[in-house]
């Protein structure tokens, strides 16, 4: 049963926000590749509070997942999902485990969410598409039944943002002054968005 805070669900924003990080990672690929994601479990968020928190999450998992992207152990256990032999679902676990094999965070849980995004992509271009619902399918059943008990103890993904705008602003350390200033005002605004957003739905 999905915990409710403040008319908002935590398995609702949690599944919704699965569906759009794979989305978006999705639009690098030629729209006639890309199979639809829905109907396949029901995703959507259910008031303008959730929508909102959805959309901001998904660009700070953005800004985390870059790390992702240039770390070779990650991209090469991506890569081993969508290629070689073996059980996709056993692969793809493995790589889960990976992720969160020195306990849950809110960081590790936008890694996951990014890497999901990043097998779709590669499965798209192993001429696999059947297999980006299957990780959607896989991602979401993880998150049920391995994070959303630690989110919900946790106090839900209102309290997410404070962790991930820290991690992004760590991430982006190494920009330039000028770009660095521009991600600490975009992330400022994100988290007094998602603050604000908390407030008007108490």
């Amino acid at each position: 049963m999905a915990c409710e805070r403040n008319g908002m669900s935590d398995e609702r924003i949690g599944r919704a926000l699965i569906k759009q990080v794979i989305e978006e990672e999705l639009k690098v690929m030629p729209a006639q590749d890309v199979p639809p994601l829905t109907p396949i479990v029901k995703m959507e968020v259910t008031t303008e509070q959730e929508q909102k928190m959805v959309s901001q999450l998904g660009k700070m998992i953005r800004v985390i997942g870059d790390r992702v992207r240039d770390d070779k152990e990650f991209q090469d256990a991506i890569d081993g999902v969508a290629q070689g032999p073996g059980s996709k679902w056993d692969k793809f676990k493995q790589v889960a485990d990976k992720v969160f094999e020195h306990g849950i965070t809110w960081e590790r849980i936008a890694v996951l969410f990014y890497v999901a995004g990043k097998l779709a992509v590669r499965m798209v271009e192993a001429r696999l598409p059947q297999s980006v619902r299957e990780i959607l399918m896989w991602t979401v059943d993880f998150f049920k039944n391995n994070l959303l008990g630690w989110i919900q103890e946790h106090g839900g993904w209102i309290n997410s943002f404070s962790e991930l705008a820290v991690a992004s602003m760590q991430h982006m350390s190494s920009m330039s002054s000028n770009n660095y200033s521009l991600v600490i005002i975009f992330i400022a605004g994100l988290a007094l968005g998602s603050f604000i957003t908390w407030r008007l739905s108490r």
